[in-house]
């Protein structure tokens, strides 16, 4: 499947900032963690840190999935709002799944730290209302979420437009959010883990696997093999073609990069992440090089040609947005993509175990929280290998 297309940000800034060879040989090793993305890279650092040898094999080019188009938004809040999903999956759950998102991005900057990145960067997010009948929503979403013991702000009208520029009804304000660099992140830990006695082979395609009794075999398009204990599948969306269980619906997404503004003053407050209430919601915020980097506009995926074909169009109509909200400040569009993104009916991901591949654990981080979503799941995993009970982990199930 093709991901993503266009002129991703993040690929045109950074190109290919590490190169790994092809699997050449066969191999044996504890873990196989198939998929060179932020869910493999991530499962893979877990792992290795828990003393598991590992081998990560794709079959592109390392990050040039739907890693390399992303747009790099750490939130804790999920695609379905927190009173929402109570509803759905009762409030101790839809509480527990909002702070374990939190805790991913607190974990993120950590190990950022810990290997040495530095693009990492905390940061408030805005959550406000499309239009005024939407104020509702917010209202309820903010209740919802003082209630649970998050740390939020109820702004109205006049204090949204004093401290970002921009009218709208009602806004909740968070100082849970950051902005990483997905793909730049991705080579950071592989590379950090390759010192640790990583292998890390992309160009690699996995043609068929054998479930044994005491071990997975993997048979590669070139005629190897990979023995291992375990499989860690963090593949994507492109599991869906093979696990026949409807568990995501494939969306795509388009985005842009603005020109560098003309000035080095942020647009709006402290380069605070902005992201509303439409469905399919608007989201924006300012890179490091001071850029305005907007996306939205979802449609449902029906080919890459058809989708591809929208990027020009959903260009424009995303600058018409932004327009909207700051109709004096002219951004011009450089870099334009779109990708290819799943979402679930409780906005939850998909992790752990599935019925018909046994000793194989699934990264799935499904929506528009992929990145903590990985995180979450890198720890979940490593705890099933290890054999420690996660309370957490029926949260995520394939059976749920």
């Amino acid at each position: 499947m093709d991901l993503n297309s266009g002129l991703p940000y993040s690929l045109i800034k950074n190109g290919l900032p590490a190169s790994y060879p092809k699997l050449m040989k066969s191999l044996k090793t504890d873990v196989v963690i198939i998929g060179g993305g932020i869910s493999g890279a991530l499962s893979a650092h877990y792992l290795v840190e828990a003393g598991f040898n590992c081998i990560l094999v794709d079959r592109r080019t390392i990050g040039l999935g739907s890693t390399c188009g992303s747009t790099s938004l750490l939130q804790y809040e999920l695609d379905k709002p927190l009173y929402q999903l109570s509803e759905q999956i009762g409030l101790d759950n839809a509480r527990r799944a909002y702070t374990l998102c939190s805790t991913a991005i607190d974990n993120i900057e950590q190990i950022s730290k810990e290997i040495g990145f530095s693009q990492f960067e905390k940061s408030n997010s805005l959550f406000f209302a499309a239009n005024k009948k939407d104020a509702l929503i917010i209202g309820k979403e903010f209740d919802s979420r003082k209630n649970s013991g998050f740390k939020v702000q109820l702004l109205k009208e006049d204090e949204i437009k004093e401290q970002f520029g921009f009218t709208a009804t009602s806004a909740i304000l968070s100082d849970q959010g950051a902005t990483t660099d997905a793909y730049l992140f991705t080579h950071a830990l592989l590379q950090y883990n390759i010192k640790r006695g990583l292998l890390v082979f992309d160009r690699t395609t996995v043609e068929k696997t054998d479930y044994r009794k005491s071990e997975v075999q993997i048979s590669t398009a070139n005629g190897h093999t990979l023995k291992a204990k375990y499989i860690v599948n963090a593949s994507g969306y492109e599991i869906t073609e093979f696990i026949k269980k409807r568990i995501v619906k494939l969306q795509s997404t388009f985005a842009f990069t603005s020109q560098q503004m003309p000035t080095p003053t942020p647009i709006w407050k402290s380069k605070t992440l902005l992201w509303n209430s439409a469905d399919p919601y608007l989201y924006m915020r300012m890179t490091p090089d001071n850029r305005v980097m907007i996306g939205g506009r979802d449609e449902m995926f029906f080919n890459t040609k058809r989708r591809d074909k929208m990027i020009n169009k959903k260009t424009l109509l995303l600058k018409k947005d932004f327009s909207k909200l700051f109709p004096e400040i002219e951004i011009i569009p450089e870099f334009s993509w779109t990708g290819t993104f799943g979402t679930t009916s409780d906005a939850l991901p998909y992790i752990g175990t599935y019925h018909k591949t046994p000793r194989t654990y699934y990264s799935l981080g499904f929506g528009g929280n992929g990145i903590t979503f990985s995180v979450i799941a890198a720890e979940l995993i490593r705890d099933m290998i290890c054999g420690k009970n996660n309370k957490d982990a029926s949260l995520f199930t394939f059976d749920r």
